[in-house]
């Protein structure tokens, strides 16, 4: 089962504040913490002593904490990689390391003495992990996150994720990504335009970002990158994280009917295996309500998105619920009740044939 997360930067706040989100983060679920020491420039000991607090804090919530270090900082911190004792003092459960070494190196630090998770960067596209498993890594302690990325438009393109994302989903590892809060107002840099792994989500809702992500089917994990979330953000991540279905939210139109809300909204909607590529079928409402009238309205032209039931022109095809993939001419015999939110519109693309999903009111 997948893990929730979220990142706090001690450096950047206080304890207190740390705290306080620590413990809404349990309050919904999360298991995850992300920090880093990349920062760390001077005051080394009070540094120390800041993340030291909010690690045991999070410890005693039972959340896994990940520290992001790079080479640089074993010779700035005066520790070794065959030498992971540090972090273990400091009470992290691993690192993550933001730049890596050669690939023997990784996989020797898997086989830590204090069972310390090592997490590498799958953001790269090259075949650096293949070069760690040449080295016989412990593979239950080697994860892959992707990075987060401050500045507007760097982020990574989805074919570009996909690609990274398959070169670890090969091996079988963990694999986690970033979104972004719309609520947060810092991360560990000074300058940020939101903090997300995909440039596609960084001005969508927490939870179309969570959604999205899941459809994929090409990472296990998700935390927010930024802090701190709002409690609504929290709340409505962790519902669409362990829904048992991806939902898709619907703008009605004025006159929808009673009888067109329950086809839409009181049903597990199944998409038809036979797959056409103008409609996306779910053809049980026609038979759970075959006895409903469905009287003609609203029979406009189609365009992608657009959420359709036939009408009682169509006969047997009579209450069938459908999603427009692309335009059609209406010859008055389907009602367009609704259509799939701006926002999660590009999320139809990730639906596949014989999956199954619900329909929400977006309100």
């Amino acid at each position: 089962m997948g893990k929730l997360g979220i990142s706090l930067y001690p450096e950047r706040s206080n304890f207190a504040k740390d705290k306080a989100y620590l413990d809404l983060a349990y309050k919904y679920g999360f298991k995850r913490v992300f920090t880093s020491l990349l920062q760390i420039k001077e005051e080394r000991d009070k540094v120390l002593a800041d993340f030291k607090q909010v690690v045991d804090y999070a410890n005693t919530l039972d959340m896994e904490v990940m520290v992001d270090i790079n080479p640089s900082l074993f010779e700035q911190l005066g520790i070794s990689y065959d030498d992971l004792s540090f972090f273990h003092e400091l009470g992290a459960d691993g690192v993550r390391l933001d730049l890596g070494f050669t690939g023997a190196e990784e996989a020797r630090m898997t086989r830590n003495p204090y069972h310390l998770k090592i997490e590498i960067n799958m953001s790269t596209g090259t075949n650096y992990v293949d070069n760690i498993m040449s080295f016989s890594p412990k593979k239950e302690n080697l994860l892959g996150s992707h990075n987060f990325y401050p500045h507007r438009y760097t982020g990574l393109g989805y074919k570009h994720f996909a690609y990274c994302s398959e070169k670890f989903r090969r091996y079988n590892l963990n694999t986690m990504a970033f979104v972004n809060s719309q609520a947060a107002t810092f991360g560990p840099w000074p300058t940020q335009d939101g903090l997300c792994t995909l440039e596609e989500h960084r001005a969508l809702a927490i939870e179309t970002q969570v959604k999205h992500l899941l459809l994929t089917g090409l990472v296990d994990d998700i935390t927010i990158a930024n802090a701190y979330a709002s409690e609504a953000e929290l709340q409505t991540m962790s519902e669409s994280f362990h829904a048992l279905y991806p939902t898709l939210r619907v703008d009605v139109v004025d006159d929808i009917t009673e009888d067109e809300r329950i086809c839409l909204f009181d049903n597990l909607h199944s998409y038809r295996g036979d797959a056409s590529e103008y409609l996306l079928r779910s053809t049980m409402t026609r038979v759970y309500y075959k006895e409903k009238p469905f009287p003609a309205h609203h029979t406009k032209n189609m365009k992608r998105g657009d959420v359709l039931i036939d009408n009682v022109e169509y006969e047997q095809y009579k209450g069938e619920t459908q999603i427009a993939l692309q335009a059609m001419q209406n010859d008055g015999r389907v009602n367009v009740v609704g259509a799939i939110s701006e926002e999660d519109l590009f999320l139809l693309q990730f639906l596949k044939p014989w999956s199954s999903f619900r329909l929400i009111e977006n309100k």
